[in-house]
């Protein structure tokens, strides 16, 4: 053998040796955490801090929903779904709402994924059961898969665009294979997939909307439908996870019934006459005012603020940039210019709220300071591609002294839209097209008109026509979905560890994707590079360096106008419930929650409840 091809082979024993090292060095663990640091609980945990293993089971939850419902399918990008589906799935594992980012097995038992994140491996629990009594396979797993990223909501796609093929390797192992190596966040999202049964879907259209109750293997199953009314879970009492550590404090409630509402108006005079039980509460005016009542009074409704560590994202207006007139930043920073949040957080809120600046608001990963040397380095590359001010300045969105008086912000703003090429012709603000600036708002919640109409008079002083337009939530999911609008309120909830859902938020590849959340239309190389980049962080310290890189950027080129955000759930309950004396740091725990014994009644079990508010 001459030396050359001796070299070779070495080399190439070498390589096998490595790659036969790695596979050894995986090894299946109760839990998986995102940078491999340890679980917070241990192999032989018996149940998590936060709940109570005692705690007693029956009663009932009674909960709203709003604007009805068509479909038991949330799966689709079709139809509007009900309300607590998830109830009745079981996923391969338990996200912990105690920590940022930790998988802990529930229909994997075992979870292996390789050092270098280019496969995981879930373990299936033996004992797993569909509410038929049929067993969770990995062909379940496999199908499940498949049939997400193939008739599935686009969303699926996108979060396992890097799943190179899913194997089962006997019934119990199902194995994912990547296309690249290191995306630490994919093994932990394929942990959250819900398993499907493909015995009960071979024999249906999964690409449908359907009333027909789903089969489950979760903790409750689907018990009666009203279409578009109610929907009513009750709790399987025989589950087969029910001793499992993850889930022992959970579902305690012996059903859970949905029902729907007009509007968020309607269902808190439902709530306030006794007709559910739970609310969380998103308005400010409603949460300052609109509990008074005799029950509250009594002790009979309780209120309380529970803080929220999560992240709070971005809330604004969105600008649908595939639209012309918003394709000049001047202008959307211009329009942006005319939102007076102080008045509205004074005159609406009850000064309850704070302004958004970021789109990891309420985190470190927000970038509320200049960046640093080593987010510099990540920036510096794309310097000429991204806004300048992204390199010498910390994006604050405008104040006013709440009087209602912005000239300052309209001062700002005409010359925004003057060095853009617009000017006054006949009160009208028109366009170096000649066409006037308007733009329609759309909408689907008649609350949310209080708040754009102080917005739309601004607007209206520089001569800028803003027109509101009310739809049913149907037409207003279709119109979404279609990208026909100009203007939308929109919300990209942001986790403590983000990830995969970041291209759908922002990624060019998702800009056509009907069901995606790239609302605004982006198709900007530097912004795919900042969300790839923060994919493929290899650390906790990285991934703040490449959020806070990215959220500068999207902030920069004014792509919303900011609304505000609130740091507490604020909850709100009849005294019938009890809860644990602690709630973990990203949730506020409903489903530990219990009756207090003895309080079972007809209608806390579900019985003879008033009728709700028809649609």
């Amino acid at each position: 053998m001459n030396m050359t091809l001796r070299n070779r082979c070495l080399k190439g024993f070498g390589a096998l040796l490595l790659a036969f090292a790695g596979l050894a060095a995986a090894e299946p663990k109760h839990a998986i955490t995102l940078y491999d640091e340890p679980a917070k609980y241990p192999p032989n945990f018996t149940h998590f801090s936060w709940v109570n293993p005692d705690a007693p089971k029956g009663g009932g939850l009674r909960l709203a929903g709003l604007n009805g419902f068509d479909s038991l399918n949330p799966f689709i990008p079709k139809g509007n779904s009900a309300d607590q589906l998830g109830l009745i799935y079981d996923s391969l594992t338990f996200h912990s709402p105690d920590e940022p980012f930790t998988e802990y097995g529930l229909l994997a038992e075992q979870i292996e994924k390789a050092p270098d994140n280019s496969f995981v491996r879930f373990y299936l629990n033996p004992k797993a059961r569909f509410h038929d009594g049929k067993p969770v396979t990995a062909e379940d797993v496999v199908f499940t898969f498949n049939i997400l990223t193939e008739k599935g909501d686009p969303m699926y796609r996108h979060y396992y665009a890097d799943v190179s093929k899913v194997v089962a390797e006997d019934s119990q192992r199902v194995r994912f294979d990547f296309k690249h190596p290191g995306n630490r966040e994919l093994p932990l999202i394929l942990g959250q997939l819900q398993i499907l049964p493909k015995h009960w879907w071979e024999t249906r259209d999964f690409g449908k909307t359907s009333l027909e109750p789903p089969l489950g293997s979760g903790p409750y199953r689907i018990a009666k439908v009203d279409a578009g009314r109610s929907i009513r879970y009750e709790r399987v009492k025989d589950w087969w996870a029910k001793d499992l550590p993850v889930v022992r404090g959970y579902y305690n409630f012996d059903v859970i019934t949905v029902d729907y509402y007009r509007d968020m108006s309607v269902a808190l005079e439902a709530f306030k006459a006794g007709q559910f039980d739970f609310n969380l509460e998103y308005s400010a005016k409603d949460w300052a005012t609109g509990y008074d009542s005799p029950a509250l009074r009594a002790g009979k409704i309780i209120k309380e603020s529970i803080t929220n560590h999560n992240p709070t994202g971005m809330q604004g207006f969105a600008f649908n940039i595939r639209r012309p007139v918003f394709q000049d930043r001047r202008v959307r920073e211009a329009i942006a210019l005319l939102f007076d949040f102080e008045w509205a957080n004074k005159q609406l809120f009850y000064s309850s709220y704070k302004r958004t600046g970021s789109y990891f608001e309420n985190s470190e990963m927000a970038a509320h300071q200049l960046p640093d040397a080593a987010e510099l380095k990540i920036l510096e590359p794309l310097r000429g591609q991204v806004p300048d001010e992204v390199f010498t300045q910390v994006f604050t969105p405008p104040v006013s002294d709440g009087s209602g008086i912005i000239r300052e912000q309209k001062r700002r703003a005409y010359q925004l839209l003057t060095e853009a090429g617009f000017k006054i012709e006949n009160d009208k603000m028109v366009g170096p097209d000649g066409k006037p600036l308007t733009f329609e708002f759309l909408i689907a919640q008649a609350n949310l008109e209080r708040v754009i109409l102080p917005f739309k008079r601004n607007l209206a002083e520089l001569g800028i026509d803003l027109q509101i337009r009310r739809v049913d939530v149907s037409q207003y999911i279709n119109r979404l979905r279609s990208r026909d609008f100009d203007m939308v309120p929109a919300t990209w909830g942001q986790s403590n560890s983000p990830g995969n859902e970041q291209m759908e938020f922002w990624h060019s590849r998702s800009a056509d994707s009907a069901g995606s959340r790239n609302f605004i239309g982006l198709r900007d190389p530097a912004i795919d590079k900042l969300v790839e980049g923060l994919i493929r962080s290899d650390s906790r310290q990285s991934l703040i360096e490449h959020a806070r890189a990215l959220d500068r950027v999207l902030l920069w080129g004014h792509y919303v106008v900011p609304n505000y955000y609130v740091d507490t759930w604020r909850v709100a309950y009849w005294n019938h419930f009890q809860r644990p004396g602690s709630t973990p740091l990203y949730d506020y725990g409903l489903f530990t929650w219990w009756v207090k014994p003895g309080m079972e009644t007809a209608s806390q079990s579900g019985q003879n409840q008033p009728e709700p508010d028809s649609q």
